[in-house]
């Protein structure tokens, strides 16, 4: 579904990021062939609650956290961990600094997937690319390292679309991890969600159009557990952090979703954390 927002997003006018893969991942999945990868596909256009808003909404989360990986990257942090990476291709369409190493999180089934359509599109990474097959519910601190990951060096940490997801105790471990391997000089930048929302906004028609026109049901996927203040827990544990509603980004970007009524948007925030 992110991919296909962003080949949407890539073929907009105005264009907020860019991902030449994103449609081939869509298309070479045989439950997603058949889903919009481009705006003149999208029936009813931007008034689409799904590949409008919803998508303009990836489109502009892609961007902010493209920005915030990039600065961080330039500001020091030579290392990048994608967690939970699915067909993130930011290895191979950001211009990286030179020595820089990205690290992919992700199962080994995703991985493969998506090594497959990068390979047949002959793809060539921007940076030292370094896939790690784990699962976040196990060792992937243990994985990661024996992939090379050095704890010692400035890292940026990335979780975009993945903490909404996990139980309370999983986020709490996953922040207490980058925490424990992080260097001084290190960034870690996320997407979490307050709560699930009103039951209003669980009508939205967000969620109503995501289940009718693909199929799935965020709100099944959303676990249920109430959410922990990652970003107080990261201040407790020495780090800087500001915290943003995409709306936030939306007006300073000049587009975007912005607020409505019983918005599912609305619970959303995005946290840019340092480790001075």
């Amino acid at each position: 579904m992110v991919a296909a927002a962003r080949a949407i997003e890539t073929h907009r006018v105005d264009a907020l990021a860019r991902d030449a893969h994103a449609e081939h991942f869509v298309r070479a999945a045989r439950a997603s062939a058949g889903w919009p990868t481009r705006p003149r596909q999208v029936p009813d256009g931007d008034a689409n609650p799904l590949w409008g808003r919803l998508g303009r909404y990836f489109g502009l989360r892609t961007r902010v956290i493209d920005d915030f990986a990039l600065r961080s990257a330039h500001a020091g942090a030579r290392q990048v961990v994608i967690l939970g990476a699915g067909l993130d291709a930011r290895a191979f369409r950001l211009d990286w600094p030179p020595g820089c190493a990205v690290f992919e999180i992700d199962r080994a089934e995703v991985l493969a997937f998506k090594r497959g359509v990068l390979d047949g599109r002959r793809a060539t990474p921007r940076a030292a690319r370094v896939p790690v097959a784990a699962d976040l519910r196990d060792d992937w601190a243990g994985a990661l390292t024996a992939a090379g990951f050095e704890r010692d060096v400035p890292t940026t940490w990335l979780a975009e679309g993945l903490l909404l997801y996990l139980p309370h105790a999983a986020e709490r471990h996953l922040v207490a991890t980058v925490d424990r391997l992080s260097a001084p000089g290190s960034a870690f930048g996320y997407e979490a969600k307050l709560d699930i929302g009103a039951p209003m906004a669980r009508d939205s028609p967000v969620y109503r159009a995501t289940r009718r026109q693909i199929g799935v049901d965020l709100l099944a996927l959303f676990d249920g557990d109430p959410r922990p203040d990652s970003a107080a827990d990261l201040r407790t544990r020495g780090w800087s952090t500001a915290v943003h509603t995409p709306f936030d980004f939306t007006r300073h970007h000049g587009r975007g979703p912005l607020p409505e009524p019983n918005d599912p948007l609305a619970p959303n925030r995005w946290i840019f954390a340092r480790r001075p």
